[in-house]
């Protein structure tokens, strides 16, 4: 009998031994291989292992001044970052909760009564106990309580961090999309003066009968659909600087701002090695820490089988009245119980919530590898879009040069009956377009380095 005693301690130690495990990062899950390189043929990108973009300080990538200024009053006033600071704050609470169920349990509840038999004196009968209860953590149930709402706490610091990243990558996206709106309102202006001057110039022509209303109409068309163009541009104005101030905890108004040119980003963008996103990002991070509290409710859920053992006990103070008027006003009580509760039956629940704790944790794992493909998606499309939008800057400057030769020359040409009008409507609006496309493509380029920056991890603290 002693043997089959011992033999069961044992067998249930064994099945008890995950219960007592730290959560690990599952050896399935892989980073290797998640970058593509822009412009190699075999597309495998070989990383820097000491430098990653992700690691900088936001000030060292964003260094306009009034970015930084504006950067900096969004993580005081927006709502979302003042939220995401409470949920950990709530968290920490609940973890120091957690911690706190190992301690015993106190609590004192004194009575007292006067009784009276036959209109003789009262007699006094009070007492002073303190009872205590502990919960004898043998099989973990408090100790992956405690450890899962730390994996919450982390989870929602995570999650902070997130906000704080898409803070800061929200607010330059906003400003940098103001300043390329500012120069193509620029530029469709500047486009806009010379087809003004295109129909005062057709317009004299035709007096002269150089040429016909039709060259006139045609003219003042283009100059209408320039400025219909002009008046969108700076709808488009009001509203991103509406939206920015919403993301900065103000009342929509005027952003006060630099230019486009001015704007001076890093142009080394080194991406580290792709296990670094595992700690880096931020979104990452909550996804393994999902996992993590799933696994600690399995381990609660196997915990559950075993008995629980509660020790509690009393103590006080009593004045010892055995109901007559003879008394002892200071003896002292004690007792002590200890309890053991083993489930036996239960109708199948603990087995179904263990079954479902188990799916639960295998969801989260798979959650978090598609993460992790999503996160490596996310800077191979950067890099990509930082070389597309490079080459394609360089080809409209080219364009631009050789757009403004051609008005020149259409002009030059119309004035000797060698070109006809819609040339130099045609060069004109060619010209506008290589310099909107101008503005748009070094928008790209810093908008490229500001999705790369954030699908690295960068404006963690």
């Amino acid at each position: 009998m002693k043997k089959l005693i011992v033999l069961g301690g044992i067998a249930l130690l064994m099945s008890s031994c995950r219960i007592y495990k730290s959560y690990e990062r599952p050896d399935s899950i892989h980073a290797e291989g998640l970058y593509r390189d822009p412009v190699a043929y075999n597309d495998m990108l070989v990383p820097n292992a000491t430098a990653n973009l992700g690691n900088w300080q936001w000030r060292e990538v964003f260094r306009d001044a009034q970015l930084q200024s504006l950067i900096e009053e969004g993580l005081s006033n927006n709502v979302d970052m003042q939220a995401a600071i409470l949920r950990v704050e709530e968290a920490k609470a609940l973890l120091t909760a957690a911690h706190l169920s190992f301690l015993p349990s106190l609590a004192m509840a004194p009575q007292g009564s006067l009784t009276s038999v036959d209109k003789a004196k009262p007699v006094q009968n009070y007492t002073l106990p303190v009872a205590a209860s502990w919960e004898v953590d043998l099989f973990g149930k408090l100790l992956n309580a405690d450890r899962g709402q730390r994996a919450t706490y982390l989870q929602r610091e995570a999650s902070r961090q997130a906000v704080r990243s898409q803070l800061i990558c929200g607010v330059a996206n906003a400003y940098y999309t103001l300043l390329m709106l500012d120069r193509q309102v620029e530029v469709t202006s500047e486009n806009l003066r010379l087809m003004e001057e295109t129909v005062r110039t057709m317009k004299a022509y035709k007096e002269a009968a150089m040429t016909t209303e039709v060259a006139v109409a045609q003219s003042e068309g283009a100059c209408h659909q320039t400025q219909a163009s002009l008046a969108d541009l700076q709808r488009q104005v009001r509203e991103t600087e509406n939206s920015l101030a919403v993301l900065l905890g103000r009342t929509p108004q005027r952003i006060e701002r630099t230019a486009l040119d001015e704007q001076m980003m890093p142009e080394n963008l080194t991406v580290g090695v792709p296990l670094q996103l595992l700690e880096n990002r931020p979104d990452v991070r909550m996804a393994e820490m999902t996992l993590a509290g799933a696994y600690y409710q399995t381990n609660q859920a196997r915990s559950a089988f075993y008995p629980n053992v509660m020790l509690t006990g009393t103590a006080g103070w009593t004045n010892g009245s055995n109901g007559t008027v003879i008394s002892n006003p200071a003896m002292f009580l004690w007792q002590a119980i200890g309890s053991l509760t083993q489930p036996i039956f239960q109708r199948g629940k603990l087995i179904a919530n263990l079954k479902v704790t188990k799916r639960e944790e295998q969801i989260a794992k798979m959650n978090y590898q598609q993460k992790i493909l999503e996160a490596g998606k996310e800077v191979s499309d950067a890099l990509y879009l930082y070389d597309t939008a490079d080459k394609k800057w360089t080809e409209h400057r080219a364009q631009i040069e050789n757009m403004t030769k051609a008005l020149a020359m259409s002009k030059d040409l119309f004035k000797v009956a060698k070109a006809t009008y819609l040339e130099i409507i045609s060069a004109e609006q060619s010209l506008l377009n290589a310099r909107l496309n101008e503005a748009s493509d070094a928008y790209q380029r810093l908008q490229a380095v500001i999705d790369l920056y954030s699908a690295l991890g960068g404006g963690r603290e």
